[in-house]
């Protein structure tokens, strides 16, 4: 299927590894060329060249922290002065600490509101003009199969992927007229490193071993197994695409039917 893609412009962010690398490299493969975004130099750097030999794309990356304003508004300034336009934002960030409402004071809150929430404004925000200028983008926003049906210990997560979720989906509304979908993208149990941080705190908190979430998790989802990074990215691509056009403010779930809601 040709998704209408190539020559496109993807900004992804917090693409070093996990569910981001895996978008990234989906959009690459499709004909992206890529900006990339993480904290941590070197691994970005590992990430980006191997995106780039492995599909022939042009990728650039930049060092960013986006629960800093500042950094973010540098990314969106980077991307454009490189590539001249970004075509398809690709918000995401490592998910909150887990933990209860004993666990957590203000200043816990605040920096996974800078994170998890405010990110996805800064960026969203950068990139808006010119996809109005030219009549044509894609906004998608990566949260949580937590905003259908919250998953224990993650109050966090839980409540702040909630808020992302309402700004896109009012957002949606405002931009549609002008090309512009804005999706969200709700992962469910997938093999990441954010999943083995998780096991390793239920283990840490006297749940048994990492493996012995691993099987927890899977007994709950109908497939019988996690999901794989590269089967989130795929939708990823296809709400990107051309073929996309109709599909706006919506939260899609890719969690191999853990969600028990009928909506």
């Amino acid at each position: 299927m040709d998704l209408g893609l190539d020559g496109r412009v993807a900004l992804v962010a917090a693409s070093s590894r996990g569910l981001g690398r895996a978008i990234a490299e989906e959009l690459a493969r499709e004909g992206c060329d890529l900006v990339m975004c993480a904290r941590s130099p070197d691994p970005l750097e590992a990430a980006r060249s191997d995106i780039e030999a492995a599909t022939g794309r042009r990728v650039v990356a930049r060092p960013t922290d986006v629960a800093d304003a500042d950094q973010v508004d540098a990314l969106v300034a980077f991307a454009v002065e490189t590539f001249g336009r970004v075509d398809v934002l690709v918000t995401n960030g490592g998910g909150p600490p887990p933990g209860g409402i004993e666990d957590h004071g203000l200043d816990a809150w605040r920096a996974g509101a800078a994170v998890t929430l405010e990110s996805v404004i800064g960026l969203t925000r950068g990139v808006l003009p010119g996809m109005r200028e030219r009549g044509w983008g894609r906004i998608l926003n990566v949260t949580s199969i937590a905003v259908k049906q919250p998953v224990d210990g993650l109050l966090l997560s839980n409540s702040l992927r909630a808020a992302v979720t309402g700004f896109a989906r009012t957002l949606a509304n405002e931009v549609a007229a002008d090309g512009i979908t804005v999706n969200n993208l709700m992962p469910g149990y997938t093999r990441t490193e954010r999943l083995d941080e998780l096991a390793g705190h239920i283990a840490d908190s006297g749940g048994g071993t990492p493996a012995d979430a691993f099987e927890g998790w899977a007994s709950q989802v109908p497939a019988g197994r996690v999901g794989e990074p590269r089967e989130f990215a795929a939708l990823a691509a296809f709400l990107a695409s051309d073929r996309a056009s109709y599909i706006t403010a919506q939260s899609i779930a890719v969690d191999g039917g853990w969600i028990r809601s009928l909506l």
